[in-house]
């Protein structure tokens, strides 16, 4: 069965550094991050994000981050993979769980999201999720 549901994030942590100037004022970045999920996902997370700058103040970004913790009352660990971007005050993000990458009582975890969040603002997460009985 296939369950749609909603959950909050927010940024704990944010250490980004630069790893190369673009002529014009553009960068490429890496950050790493912690969260904390409140919601349909109860939990904390790392992600790595590698961030593509404009210099017209956007940017593109994709991700991995590794959750720990509950979903349904089963708890354990999953990987998400992120793409998206940054415009107009908000980063826009959509999400997958990597297949094969769950722990404990989440290995049968599937499923996808997306989130839209404004600077220093939790995260209003969308979330698709199943648990597949072959798994």
């Amino acid at each position: 069965m296939t369950t749609d549901t909603k959950c909050t994030f927010q940024i704990t942590g944010w250490d980004e550094k630069t790893y190369q100037e673009i002529e014009g004022s553009a960068k490429l970045s890496n950050a790493k991050v912690t969260q904390s999920y409140t919601g349909a996902i109860e939990g904390t997370s790392t992600i790595e994000y590698l961030m593509s700058y404009t210099v017209h103040g956007t940017a593109t970004f994709v991700g991995l981050e590794r959750v720990s913790g509950t979903v349904d009352g089963k708890t354990g660990t999953f990987v998400l993979q992120h793409t998206g971007g940054f415009s107009e005050g908000k980063a826009r993000s959509s999400w997958s769980i990597v297949p094969g990458s769950g722990t404990g009582d989440l290995a049968s975890l599937r499923g996808s999201g997306n989130y839209v969040a404004g600077h220093g603002e939790p995260a209003q997460v969308s979330f698709t999720y199943t648990f597949e009985s072959n798994a």
